[in-house]
């Protein structure tokens, strides 16, 4: 983890929440003697002069081991010999070199080649060591060795150099001449330098140093290089290159998430935690130094936690009505030149909370039904909107309204509490109401839930379902007892009388015209089709009758058109007296062969009901007396009224003409004592219904038993 660097430190945050703190952490990692020492080659060759003077030092290649302190190299040891002794020299960086002390003179000529074991020891417990042949060979005399100008060399550079940037030029020199004076310099081969000298290359001949690779400060910060130089007689000299790399603003910060809490409710009040986010630049110095902010305006702050950790927290309340999810864009710059940035956007949703009541369109709603209208059928619908979400926007419609006229709401209209549509449950009738006026409540399914309400206006439309009505002549006379009486000396033009008639629907259907159905030709009478006044078209002569039956028919407006007929008996005479006899024996022939006929069809329609009720009965009696009772299942479908089975009822008034119905189930068994009303089939056309598959009134089911002593009241009637 740190190489040999010395001590090695482990440095990171710890974040504990609630409540958030952050507590730096530093551990140090110690060494142990767990690596041997080892030489970079299996053998080390040295070239020695002949001539060399006694107590000249030779520098060895040193032993390494990664371990640091006392677990690194202590002492090294030469094997048993007579020319050579072995020291130790210390470095300016504490590093220990091996050196080979000549300690009598060499004779190439009695022995050209020494062999020695070389053993580094470690100071560890217990001790480690490894060792290396060393292998000496005499040559002739070249009695100087290369001095380095320096004995380390230091240069700093930007990280951001090109590659090919020449760094340093390295020089030594030789006081020798011809080739033992010719240098060759070159990297030392060492497990450290294989890593140095990837990033760097060395000119041969001139000791130039250049870059062999892109530099980056994040990642290596200082480079050891050792180098030598070696003259033509072999002679070696070494040297250092202490390589420092400056840092350069090539870094953006970086934003890293910690804590998010997505999504919040909409009544977090302001201050609330919102994220934690690590902000992190790898640049040292100011081009480490990171600002944050929130780049849009928007109802959050940033806070500074520590160093390196931001919470973002709310300002005010939310509302998700207006705003239900936020994009916070967090943007982090340092302060390096020309200055860096990166931005991170967190999205925030907001969750709903019940705080919107239902709202309508209109506080007041006008619907317009005709009247006669199929019962069951939809007749309008309302709608309400609710801003919330999910459960929150659900909503539930009722009509609040308890009653009309001492009579429940529900008898006239019935509303999908789910779809808002109504429904008619009866039939309705102008003439006994124009119009409703029902409250509408709209209720949401949030906790706790919110209502409003509105105001519903069913306007009632006329229909020509009334026939005029005659107030005079009453048709309770039916023109046999009631007489005008015209003096014969009438004028043309004269008013004889004045059919009145009225009718109960209202507007262009109870506009009324009034027309003569039979009169004889040329009539003496006229009459106003707008006024039913009847009035003389001419004067009177000796050669007209006395007696005249007029027939009215009065006529409204509507489509289709409806009609009444009333009779009218005119006479012709100054005094009722003069034409009595004559117009009481006429009556009396006129009227005879009618009422003959009229008591012969009602004897023979008594004489045929009386008939038919007696098969009846002799049918129901075979019945009972049957030993084994008909199969339920043979009835017949016409016993069960054709009626639209999501009518919860139904009801008939004033000049309406649906029936009230109920589908009667009898048990044939006389042991079961009561009877239910069943589901009729259904017979109506849904396309009158708005929501007919979610309504829900074709799924209800109509059961309501009936007291025992009601069997005999149904078996009579049937």
């Amino acid at each position: 983890m740190c190489g040999r660097a010395a001590p090695c430190l482990l440095r990171f945050d710890a974040v504990v929440e609630n409540p958030l703190k952050v507590v730096p952490v530093t551990i140090e990692i110690q060494d142990i003697n767990d690596n041997s020492p080892t030489f970079y080659h299996e053998t080390i060759y040295l070239e020695i002069i002949e001539f060399t003077s006694p107590g000249t030092h030779f520098i060895l290649q040193n032993a390494e081991d990664p371990d640091i302190g006392i677990n690194s190299i202590q002492i090294y040891k030469l094997s048993d010999n007579q020319h050579f002794t072995l020291s130790e020299k210390t470095s300016t960086d504490g590093s220990k070199t091996p050196e080979l002390v000549l300690e009598k003179p060499l004779d190439r000529e009695t022995q050209s080649i020494h062999e020695l074991i070389l053993t580094a020891l470690d100071g560890g417990n217990p001790i480690r060591s490894c060792s290396v042949l060393l292998k000496i060979v005499i040559a002739d005399i070249n009695d100087n060795f290369p001095v380095f100008s320096q004995e380390v060399y230091k240069v700093s550079i930007s990280e951001n150099i090109p590659v090919n940037f020449t760094l340093i030029h390295v020089t030594a020199t030789d006081q020798d001449e011809g080739p033992n004076a010719h240098l060759t310099y070159s990297f030392r081969k060492t497990s450290d330098n294989d890593i140095s000298t990837a990033m760097f290359k060395i000119n041969a001949t001139s000791g130039e140093i250049k870059t062999n690779g892109k530099l980056d400060f994040e990642e290596v910060q200082n480079y050891e290089l050792s180098i030598q130089a070696k003259d033509g007689g072999g002679l070696v000299a070494h040297s250092k290159v202490l390589i420092e790399i400056i840092d350069e603003n090539d870094n953006a910060p970086e934003i890293s998430i910690s804590s998010l809490s997505s999504p919040i409710p909409e009544d977090s009040p302001p201050g609330a935690l919102i994220a934690l986010i690590i902000v992190h630049d790898k640049d040292s110095g100011e081009n480490g130094e990171v600002e944050c902010l929130i780049t849009d305006k928007l109802p959050f702050q940033l806070i500074l936690s520590s160093s390196k950790y931001y919470k973002i927290v709310t300002t005010k309340a939310m509302d998700r009505e207006n705003e239900s999810c936020y994009n916070i864009t967090v943007q982090a710059s340092d302060r390096g030149s020309p200055p860096l940035s990166t931005s991170r956007t967190i999205r925030l949703d907001i969750s709903d909370i019940n705080d919107s009541p239902p709202v309508f369109a209109k506080s007041t709603y006008d619907a317009y039904v005709p009247e006669n209208n199929l019962p069951g059928a939809s007749i309008y619908r309302i709608h309400a909107l609710d801003s919330d979400i999910e459960e929150n926007a659900k909503i539930i419609y009722s009509i609040s309204s308890t009653n009309m006229e001492d009579i429940p709401v529900s008898s006239y209209l019935s509303i999908n509490i789910e779809t808002g549509v109504l429904y008619a449950q009866r039939s309705f009738d102008y003439e006994q109401h124009e119009k409703f006026q029902i409250q509408i409540t709209a209720k949401d399914k949030g906790t706790p839930s919110l209502s409003r309400n509105s105001t519903l206006i069913i306007h009632i439309v006329d229909q020509n379902d009334n026939s005029p009505k005659i107030l005079y002549p009453s048709p309770e006379n039916d023109g046999t007892s009631l007489f005008e009486l015209v003096p014969f000396a009438s004028m043309e033009g004269s008013l004889i009388t004045k059919v009145v008639a009225v009718d109960a629907d209202s507007g262009h259907n109870a506009w009324l015209s009034y027309h003569f159905m039979q009169v004889s030709e040329p009539s003496p009478f006229s009459i106003n089709q707008h006024t039913g006044e009847i009035r003389t078209s001419r004067v009177f002569e000796q050669k007209d009758v006395l007696k005249y039956k007029l027939v009215v028919m009065v006529k409204d407006n509507g489509v289709p058109s409806m009609t009444a007929t009333a009779t009218l008996s005119i006479i012709i005479a100054d005094s009722f007296q003069q034409v009595a006899p004559k117009f009481t024996s006429q009556l009396n022939d006129e009227d005879s062969l009618p009422n003959l006929q009229m008591y012969l069809v009602i004897a023979l329609t008594l004489i045929s009901f009386l008939f038919i009720i007696t098969i009846m009965l002799l049918i129901i009696s075979k019945c009972k007396q049957s030993k084994s009772p008909p199969v339920f299942g043979s009835l017949s479908t016409n016993l069960y009224s054709q009626v639209d089975p999501r009518m919860l009822s139904q009801y008939t008034n004033g000049t309406l003409c649906y029936p009230y119905p109920h589908n009667v189930c009898v048990a044939w068994d006389s042991s079961e004592n009561e009877f239910t009303f069943t589901k009729p089939k259904q017979d109506n056309p849904i396309d009158n219904l708005m929501d007919a598959d979610d309504s829900g009134l074709g799924d209800e089911k109509l059961a309501e038993p009936l007291p025992s002593n009601s069997l005999e009241k149904v078996s009579d009637y049937y």
